[in-house]
């Protein structure tokens, strides 16, 4: 059984699972292909973070999204430990960080991950999201592949 809940980006749980995620990623794609962002330094209102724990409670995936302020969102630092993959964690976390962004405003949520992180393309795949161009402030990278997703089908229903 695991619990997703909402979490500080400072917590020590959280900043050791993003740690294990930066050192994978560097060993995947130079320093100027890493988009790395540091979450604690924005404001609380403009982040969503989620972590989720283990029956012993122990941080084993995050993820969060940056909300934008004009409807539209962002999917940064999604990790699950390499231990408890395989058990739709991932898309059980996209779902709840979908659900807090959409009850926040958000309409559209973006990411950009590496083309060699199959798993997690694939996951982002399977939870909806497509491809698209490069987006504010990427850059289009031969290392990066931009993805989005609609929350809402029809957007005129989002400023209702």
């Amino acid at each position: 059984m695991y619990s997703i809940t909402s979490e500080s980006p400072a917590h020590p749980d959280i900043t050791t699972l993003i740690a294990a995620l930066d050192q994978y990623q560097s060993t995947l794609y130079p320093a100027e292909s890493n988009h790395l962002l540091d979450l604690t330094q924005l404001p609380e209102h403009a982040l969503i973070m989620m972590v989720i724990r283990d029956r012993q409670l122990n941080a084993v995936g995050c993820g969060a999204i940056v909300l934008n302020g004009d409807g539209s969102g962002e999917m940064k630092r999604v990790y699950i430990d390499p231990t408890h993959r395989g058990q739709r964690l991932g898309e059980k976390l996209l779902a709840a960080l979908e659900d807090e962004a959409q009850s926040r405003g958000c309409h559209t949520l973006r990411l950009e991950t590496g083309i060699k992180q199959l798993s997690a393309i694939s996951l982002y795949e399977r939870s909806g999201y497509q491809q698209c161009a490069a987006f504010a402030p990427y850059q289009p990278d031969p290392l990066s592949l931009f993805m989005e997703k609609l929350l809402v089908a029809d957007l005129r229903l989002a400023v209702l």
